[in-house]
């Protein structure tokens, strides 16, 4: 379901980017640097990593964008972070991903599940199961 697999939509027009991939309290990653950054503080904050490996040509990634910028800032408690699996390919490879987009959630940078595809109410089914995995007035 709403799944990408690889690059041969075309790139018709310029318009295709001006998605708003990473508004609200989502951090665009573009480097590994970025990331290990990011990993770090995380777990330093003692928060959830939510990691969007997502592409720009990827329609289903845009359509799930706005959400997930929505989401952002509804649970204030984990990071957003959006990886474009063009601009870090090889990192991106490293993660095995097989369509965009791709979300993992992350705790003390291990994978604690992951939802393949642009499906909203999956997506907001996982981010509230997780969600109850976290002491609610932990202040780590």
């Amino acid at each position: 379901m709403g799944n990408c697999l690889n690059k041969s939509q075309s790139k018709d027009s310029d318009s295709d980017y001006h998605v708003e991939f990473a508004a609200g309290n989502v951090k665009l990653i573009t480097t590994k640097e970025a990331w290990d950054q990011k990993s770090e503080e995380a777990k330093r904050d003692g928060k959830i990593v939510v990691a969007n490996f997502t592409a720009t040509w990827c329609g289903p990634c845009k359509m799930i964008a706005p959400l997930y910028s929505e989401l952002s800032e509804k649970y204030t408690s984990f990071m957003f972070l959006l990886v474009d699996v063009d601009e870090l390919a090889d990192f991106s490879t490293s993660w095995d991903i097989k369509a965009t987009p791709t979300f993992f959630f992350l705790k003390d940078g291990k994978e604690i599940d992951k939802l393949v595809g642009a499906n909203k109410p999956e997506l907001q089914k996982k981010l509230a199961s997780v969600n109850d995995l976290i002491p609610q007035h932990d202040n780590q």
